[in-house]
């Protein structure tokens, strides 16, 4: 049978290639965007296999309505896919609580609202999966990134606990953690406004701010080939719960751990020596 999926942020990047590649599976999409326009080529190709839903995933109200039209219309959803997300880039001291919490809105908030709203069709049929679109950033991070990392790394903390609690329930749970590829995201980055005394944070933030600002269209990843992988990864026995993609993804992930392993060695017969001692 073949599977209806719900994909957010699908007009483009992953959410694109994602809706693409399960397409040429032969599955159903149903393709959520706040602007719907943007997907009439996908719908035009495909009329009797892509389907557009208007969805903004910070608005509750509409993420249980959308998710009960698609239900009653189609008797189930077999893959979520959390896509819809933007970057943002800026220090520590420079992110101010509204630019934070909208960021939050998008990758935590709105991903888990959408999660409870598909998970009770889900747990029925003791069958589905959820892709949660994180990033490299959700697993490290680097100056610049604070705000944007901090919500991929509960994205993926509230996952691994998701994986946990359905695994038994024949749900499966896939966190995908992307290098760079070439989207959009770049291009849209928000950028806080810099403090005054900026000169303290030129080294860091500000490298990451010119990469940012010069490396949009050169990135190395591609998308219709991390879609591929993807949907591989969900059709294998054992599907992974983490999957870095990008050679420079998983680089920078395994070169992470390793450096978490040091930290730990270093510290660790004290560490463990924080017991009472009796």
């Amino acid at each position: 049978m073949n599977k209806v999926w719900l994909v957010t942020g699908a007009n483009s990047g992953f959410g694109r290639a994602i809706s693409e590649a399960a397409v040429g599976a032969g599955d159903v999409v149903i393709a959520a965007a706040r602007r719907v326009a943007t997907l009439d080529d996908l719908v035009a190709a495909h009329p009797d296999q892509v389907e557009a839903l208007t969805l903004d995933v910070t608005d509750p109200a509409a993420i249980d309505a959308a998710v009960q039209d698609v239900l009653a219309r189609h008797g189930r959803i077999d893959v979520l896919v959390n896509n819809a997300g933007r970057t943002h880039i800026g220090a520590f001291e420079e992110t101010t609580d509204a630019e934070l919490r909208s960021l939050f809105d998008v990758h935590v908030f709105g991903p888990a609202a959408l999660v409870r709203a598909v998970l009770p069709s889900m747990r029925e049929r003791r069958s589905g999966a959820v892709v949660q679109m994180s990033s490299m950033g959700g697993q490290m991070s680097f100056a610049g990134f604070a705000a944007y990392s901090g919500t991929k790394f509960a994205l993926e903390g509230m996952s691994e606990a998701l994986r946990d609690e359905v695994a038994p329930l024949g749900i499966k749970v896939l966190v995908v953690e992307p290098g760079a590829f070439r989207t959009s995201l770049m291009a849209n980055a928000v950028t806080s406004a810099e403090i005054d005394d900026y000169d303290d944070y030129a080294a860091t933030v500000g490298v990451t701010r010119a990469m940012a600002a010069s490396g949009d269209g050169t990135q190395p990843g591609d998308p219709a080939k991390a879609a591929a992988l993807i949907l591989a990864a969900l059709d294998a026995d054992d599907t992974p719960l983490h999957l870095p993609l990008g050679d420079d993804g998983v680089t920078a992930v395994a070169a992470h751990l390793d450096q978490v392993r040091d930290d730990i060695a270093a510290w660790e017969k004290r560490t463990r020596a924080t017991s009472f001692a009796d």
